[in-house]
């Protein structure tokens, strides 16, 4: 019988419904974790991803709302916990982008959006979600290539990734005294919904050598689930790069 790598722990992960957090929801679940997520209008792919969750033999709750309202947040966490006994590990996955050739172009609401869901979302649900946590418990957010390499079309997203980076290693000196681990993951190329709604990307021939093509979403989601489990014991401060080679400094 199959070692299950996060048996018996619990599990809240943001933008699940599709994408990077959905991969990481089934991979998580497969190796016997329970599932809270949150999703923001998407219920028919949320609905999907629960539902396959369930059918992995472990418990799922689907949360649809704004992690932008602390009120949301400590909502979500207050029922994960209640019904789960407990939270051992936060996946921060949400994110959105809004593309413009030119600084000139951006509007102050896309700006505002895009910090809100990025990186103001993701402190307040781990305000929310931090007291909660324990010796051993694991926080993880999903930061980006472009934070080290910057995009020309994604100032704003950008500047949010290269936020992350820093609220990570922050928050990981704070959290050192409670034994719990803070890191995150960096993607580089990654065909997933928000890609392709954004630039028309869609997903690359898998037959392809994986470093000569863009990663799936299941490949990204096996960093997340090594920064859960006790291999990464000595782990914390510190950013995963699955990017295919991209030489980032950091």
């Amino acid at each position: 019988m199959k070692n299950l790598q996060l048996k018996n722990k619990s599990v809240l992960i943001t933008g699940a419904g599709s994408g990077i957090g959905k991969a990481i929801a089934l991979l998580f679940a497969r190796e016997g974790a329970d599932i809270s997520f949150i999703h923001y209008n998407d219920e028919e792919d949320a609905n999907e991803t629960e539902k396959k969750i369930k059918d992995l033999g472990v418990r799922a709750l689907s949360f649809c709302g704004d992690i932008n309202d602390i009120h949301f947040c400590e909502d979500v966490v207050s029922k994960t916990a209640s019904e789960f006994g407990g939270i051992d590990i936060v996946v921060n996955n949400a994110g959105t982008q809004i593309p413009a050739e030119n600084i000139s172009d951006l509007k102050e609401e896309d700006i505002r959006t895009t910090f809100n869901s990025n990186i103001i979302g993701m402190i307040l649900l781990t305000k929310a979600a931090f007291p909660y946590l324990k010796q051993g418990s694991s926080i993880i957010n999903t930061t980006s290539a472009v934070a080290y390499q910057g995009h020309e079309e994604l100032l704003d997203y950008s500047a949010t990734k290269g936020a992350i980076v820093s609220f990570t290693r922050s928050l990981a000196l704070q959290a050192k005294s409670k034994g719990i681990r803070v890191n995150a993951v960096a993607p580089g190329p990654v065909a997933t919904p928000l890609t392709e709604k954004t630039f028309g990307e869609e997903k690359e021939d898998e037959s392809k050598p994986p470093l000569e093509r863009n990663a799936t979403t299941e490949e990204i989601a096996t960093s997340y689930l090594f920064l859960a489990t006790d291999a990464a014991a000595q782990i914390t401060g510190q950013i995963l790069h699955p990017n295919g080679g991209l030489i980032v400094n950091g």
